[in-house]
């Protein structure tokens, strides 16, 4: 019989889990590699994960979770669309710069690799975003602070998937090496110039103006 695990144990195994499908994609992960990673055995791991594909979701929602509630956090604290604007880039260069394999693990479930998964994770992964920057949007128009003749929703969109491949850029190999032809290879230095023109990119689409 097993000794239940520690929350300190847990987590090592779930930060292992990250690691190894971070690595290696969903596909090509091994069990077993994960629980050399975390020190136990693979029955350990069958103790709390009836397979490998639970333990996948598991990750992933670890993996995001951190991130969500950091977005939230800085999307709903000001009123002012711009403002809020600057935090979310901000914020998701820095999380992406600091925690590579935790977004990497979001680049996963995007792909073939993890495709069985994607009607079960896109309106869990991206559902609060979709809302938070659509009620952005909708309420600068309210104010008359951006062009009030963009779809909020539709905008929203447009937003986030630029949001997604700056994440990707700061963690990813092929986006990094994207970045770098575009901008140059000092551009990893540079985040405040990354950060600030993405807001004109941004400020101009929705015609910002700033209170």
């Amino acid at each position: 019989m097993h000794k239940k695990l520690s929350d300190e144990k847990l987590n090592a195994l779930i930060q292992a889990g990250i690691s190894e499908f971070a690595e290696c994609g969903y596909t090509g992960a091994r069990l077993s590699e994960i629980a050399k990673r975390a020190d136990i055995s693979v029955g350990v791991i069958y103790k709390y994960y009836a397979d490998k594909e639970s333990l996948f979701l598991a990750c992933v929602r670890y993996s995001l979770q951190a991130l969500t509630d950091a977005l939230k956090d800085v999307a709903l604290k000001s009123d002012d669309l711009l403002e809020s604007l600057r935090s979310v880039i901000h914020t998701l260069i820095v999380h992406a710069t600091k925690h590579q394999e935790i977004n990497r693990m979001y680049h996963e479930i995007t792909g073939v690799g993890a495709a069985q998964f994607a009607g079960m994770l896109s309106e869990e992964v991206e559902g609060i975003s979709a809302l938070v920057y659509t009620d952005l949007i909708r309420k600068a128009q309210e104010n008359h602070m951006c062009r009030e003749d963009a779809d909020p929703a539709m905008f929203a969109f447009f937003f986030d998937s630029l949001f997604m491949m700056l994440q990707f850029s700061y963690c990813c190999e092929y986006y990094r090496e994207r970045l770098k032809l575009y901008c140059g290879a000092d551009i990893f230095t540079d985040r405040e110039r990354v950060e600030e023109e993405l807001v004109k990119f941004l400020s101009g689409a929705l015609g910002i103006r700033e209170s």
